[in-house]
């Protein structure tokens, strides 16, 4: 198979979802743990007179969640006609305005990981599509970013209240040793 006759979309559906999905204990869960072309932005608003426009949204090509509202990582997908860190500043963008901590960039033939947590050495590392990270790996390494304690951790995972009004979910009302007292 020729890999730069591909499209992003070939690419995404070959080779990245079966990275991510692949069988092993710990890996994600496709259905409640990635979500794919996921709109971040609904675009900027430019008001000239009486026109009105609105400018491109901001994709990303996935977003994986530890749970939900609780996202890990984000991934841009680029075909094969570019080079591996091609889409890293578009990617770093998305992690900057999600402030997810995690952020990859892919051509189909490896992932190139940039670790926005100030605890990696090297911050920026090359991982084989084989080798892309568990669930559990990347639980591990936001946790210690952020320094959790196992108490810290249940709250952190604590499921958002969900009324099926649609409406954006919100966490239950209580004291969070996660937030500091306004003093």
């Amino acid at each position: 198979m020729n890999k730069k006759a591909l499209t992003e979309a070939d690419i995404r559906t070959k080779f990245i979802t079966p990275a991510i999905d692949k069988d092993k204990q710990g890996s994600w869960d496709t259905m409640t743990q990635v979500l794919e072309e996921h709109y971040l932005t609904a675009g900027r608003v430019t008001v000239r007179g009486k026109s009105i426009h609105r400018g491109k949204a901001k994709k990303a090509d996935y977003l994986l969640f530890h749970k939900l509202n609780l996202p890990l990582a984000v991934i841009e997908a680029k075909d094969n006609k570019h080079a591996l860190g091609h889409g890293m500043s578009q990617v770093l963008e998305y992690a900057k305005v999600l402030d997810i901590p995690f952020a990859y960039s892919s051509n189909g033939y490896d992932f190139l990981e940039y670790d926005r947590t100030d605890l990696s050495d090297p911050v920026e590392r090359e991982i084989p599509l084989d080798q892309f990270l568990s669930l559990e790996e990347l639980w591990q390494r936001y946790r210690c970013s952020k320094g959790y304690t196992d108490e810290q951790k249940e709250i952190a995972t604590y499921d958002y209240y969900d009324d099926g009004s649609g409406k954006s979910p919100t966490p239950p009302p209580q004291t969070s040793p996660l937030r500091s007292s306004p003093n």
